[in-house]
């Protein structure tokens, strides 16, 4: 079933139950997925790729967001963003633990060649590649860092 099929279904349900949260995370990415198939070469298509890709943004956005609400101490809009998080990550495959992280990232390092901080650009490429979907740039980048400076 497409993820378009999937947020239809739910958000029917989400209206049925009044859930107001949930329809408004589903809603935007909704929104994002109409977006996506009205760009210039998507042929009124998005692959399941693509749409990993989108959920992820959805969701990195909104994590921005949460840390500017957090810092101005706007519990009232931290609480949607989370809310919307919850939501959304829920159609992302299963997140790595930090444990998971490393130990992906280790190995990354170990099969490149790589020895120095100098060669973070060389990981970042095949981690990126290897781990989308499961964790988020920023993560990604923070375990290359460490284990290279090491």
């Amino acid at each position: 079933m497409s993820l378009e099929t999937q947020i239809m279904d739910q958000m029917k349900d989400a209206m049925k139950a009044k859930d107001e949260a949930a329809l408004r995370g589903l809603r935007a990415v909704k929104a994002e997925i109409i977006k996506a198939k009205t760009e210039p070469g998507a042929n009124g298509q998005i692959n399941e790729e693509g749409e990993l890709k989108l959920l992820q943004k959805l969701v990195k956005q909104r994590k921005d967001s949460l840390e500017i609400f957090e810092k101005q101490n706007r519990e009232d809009l931290a609480k949607k963003e989370r809310e919307e998080i919850a939501i959304i990550e829920k159609f992302l495959p299963k997140q790595f633990s930090e444990a998971e992280l490393k130990e992906a990232v280790a190995k990354i390092i170990a099969e490149t060649g790589a020895s120095s901080p100098a060669d973070m650009g060389k990981v970042m490429g095949v981690a990126t590649k290897q781990l989308a979907g499961k964790t988020d740039g920023k993560a990604i980048s923070a375990a290359v860092k460490e284990l290279l400076a090491k």
